[in-house]
């Protein structure tokens, strides 16, 4: 079942209030302050779409507010692709995809980024398979949008911020819409 713009919506409005995964924002508005970033940082409309829906799969798959915890690992990153493959170009979906791997790479490529890690993201790192070796951060390199997840994953990173003003959804989805209608 391909998700719509409305469904995308709803999925908000039901389940955005969830806490993120420990974190001190909640699951709307971290996909808010991710999008907001990219979009001050000049990044195209399909990579600010991406950026909103990265962790999309979170709300299509709930296991409750911080999952790591129990030791799971939810792999948000596949889950809502399928329900945005007929809606969004590969721009959009493979960042999504790639992000979590971005995160691994950056642990290898930058010795300072993991103590920048959340408690979360640390616990997340391990369950998703840990830190890229230098021959898996190289092959990652050259992948397709590799270098959008990787500026997608710095945004995610900074987007855990309690109280920070960001545009509405309704803002970033009419972005969404402009890229769907481009696809």
């Amino acid at each position: 079942m391909a998700l719509s713009l409305d469904d995308i919506r709803t999925l908000f409005d039901r389940h955005g209030s969830i806490a993120y995964s420990g974190e001190p924002v909640t699951q709307r508005e971290h996909a808010l302050q991710t999008a907001a970033l990219a979009e001050a940082a000049g990044a195209p409309d399909a990579l600010i779409t991406a950026a909103l829906l990265h962790d999309l799969g979170h709300l299509l798959n709930l296991q409750g507010e911080t999952p790591t915890a129990h030791g799971i690992d939810d792999q948000h990153q596949y889950v809502a692709l399928p329900f945005l493959r007929a809606t969004f170009p590969d721009a959009v979906l493979e960042p999504i995809r790639l992000h979590v791997d971005a995160k691994r790479c950056l642990c290898a490529m930058d010795a300072h980024y993991y103590a920048r890690l959340s408690a979360d993201s640390v616990r997340s790192l391990a369950l998703q398979g840990g830190v890229f070796s230098t021959h898996e951060a190289e092959a990652f390199m050259q992948r397709p949008y590799a270098a959008d997840a990787l500026q997608l994953r710095q945004w995610d990173d900074l987007a855990k911020v309690a109280g920070q003003r960001t545009p509405d959804l309704a803002h970033f989805l009419a972005m969404a819409a402009r890229v769907s209608a481009a696809a």
